[in-house]
């Protein structure tokens, strides 16, 4: 009862423990984020996003759902108030604070303007009768959500606390949210607020990449495969070079799973790998060339080789193409036929290995989230990232432009080393480092 609540530091850390079950996960790749309802794939027979049959609905479970895990945050925020020994509980205040932040930028994306709650309701409130807040009001309120989370956030995340919020998490994920808004100011002809918030945006962004605590996965050892790999990391051998999740210096916040205690539960290696899902050719031609530069771009003509034959689109391609996508004839592996002494073509692998056949399905396969390993069905126990390096470093790349200040060049070349890309040089492309971030981004 709450009469037995809120006596310790240990209650309020419980307590906040449910908040990490609210956050994105393989079993939301269907959701208003996921690419399920872009126009980018599909599925057999097509979904209601490919075939333009959806409508909108007359309730949104994702609204109320997330009104009653507000009302939990602001719960033990009011709590705390009153608790005479708040440095002992400042870590599961600030994860109220990052967590409210979380839900509103949420609602925010998929309502604009909605009702700002700040403590919990009861059924006189006069809230519930409100109207919504303006948008600025709201995501001025998740900013400062998000800086007091980071001021009383832990800088490192201890092994038995894996998977936990950090100060860092909340800066990359500041970074995101006023990268967000302030293009979405800008695009409306609000300069000023646009740059106010893209300030904020690098700022942030900058704290992370100064933090040195984290790095884009890039093991020599997987070498221009290590993309795919990184997606299905696990602490059993899951890559060639039998690397486990403690070589991930890049997920910055995700959330943990592990075979046995905590498995992903969702068919994600069947539902994933090969022709179930229908990829279209606009989502192909959106990878890059290997200069950097898009398919259709005037100094791409001699790079890009076309559709002639099955696989010539592959060549001369972003590396990231081919760490997602199975061009025809490729050998590859799944949990029913794995991988046996992870050698490849040259050992045992041979035996499983599985043909691409780009005929069945769209004419183009995916195999991104799918295992090589044996293991069951949802059994798999790969975390799911909810904000990368990767995209700190893009997102401090973009406001940098949009300023006209920092070292946007730099951070721009740690991505495209990655992916096989050409190092940007504006006297070599003819164009200047804003229009090169529009293809990348």
């Amino acid at each position: 009862s709450d009469s037995d609540m809120w006596k310790n530091p240990g209650q309020f850390e419980a307590f906040a423990k449910n908040f990490y079950g609210w956050t994105r996960d393989f079993g939301g790749l269907g959701d208003a984020h996921g690419d399920v309802q872009a126009d980018l794939f599909s599925t057999n027979p097509k979904n209601i996003f490919s075939n333009g049959t959806s409508t909108i609905p007359l309730t949104d479970k994702s609204y109320t759902d997330a009104y009653a895990n507000l009302r939990q945050v602001n719960l033990l925020l009011q709590k705390a108030e009153s608790y005479s020994l708040p440095e002992g509980i400042k870590v599961p205040v600030g994860e109220a604070y990052f967590f409210r932040a979380y839900i509103y930028f949420d609602l925010l994306q998929r309502f604009g303007g909605v009702i700002k709650v700040e403590e919990p309701l009861d059924i006189t409130s006069p809230e519930l009768r409100m109207s919504r807040n303006d948008r600025s009001e709201v995501i001025d309120f998740v900013i400062q959500d998000l800086k007091d989370a980071a001021e009383v956030l832990p800088e490192t995340i201890t092994t038995d606390d894996e998977g936990r919020i950090s100060k860092w998490g909340a800066y990359a994920f500041l970074s995101r949210v006023a990268l967000y808004e302030g293009t979405w100011q800008q695009n409306r002809n609000n300069e000023e607020r646009g740059k106010a918030l893209l300030s904020i945006a690098a700022d942030a962004a900058k704290k992370v990449i100064d933090s040195k605590q984290f790095e884009l996965f890039k093991p020599a050892a997987l070498g221009e495969m290590a993309y795919k790999y990184l997606f299905i990391l696990e602490n059993v051998q899951s890559n060639p070079a039998n690397l486990t999740k403690s070589a991930n210096k890049e997920y910055i916040f995700y959330r943990r799973h592990d075979e046995t205690i905590a498995p992903i539960g969702t068919n994600i290696t069947h539902g994933c790998v090969a022709n179930v899902q229908y990829i279209n050719r606009k989502f192909v031609n959106m990878y890059l060339c290997s200069n950097g530069l898009p398919i259709d771009h005037a100094k791409s003509a001699d790079v890009f080789k076309g559709y002639g034959g099955l696989t010539t689109e592959f060549e001369n391609r972003d590396n990231r193409m081919k760490n997602c996508l199975l061009a025809h004839g490729t050998k590859y592996w799944d949990n029913d036929k794995p991988r046996i002494d992870w050698k490849g073509m040259d050992g045992e692998d041979a035996t499983n290995a599985i043909t691409c056949n780009v005929f069945q399905g769209s004419g183009y396969q995916n195999q991104k989230w799918g295992t090589e390993r044996k293991v069951a069905d949802t059994f798999e126990g790969y975390d799911f990232p909810i904000i990368r390096y990767a995209e700190v470093l893009l997102n401090y790349v973009e406001a940098s432009i949009k300023l006209g200040e920092g070292d946007a060049e730099s951070k721009l070349n740690e991505i495209r080393d990655r992916a096989g890309l050409d190092k940007f040089d504006a006297a070599v492309v003819g164009h200047d480092l804003w229009e090169e971030y529009q293809f990348l981004g």
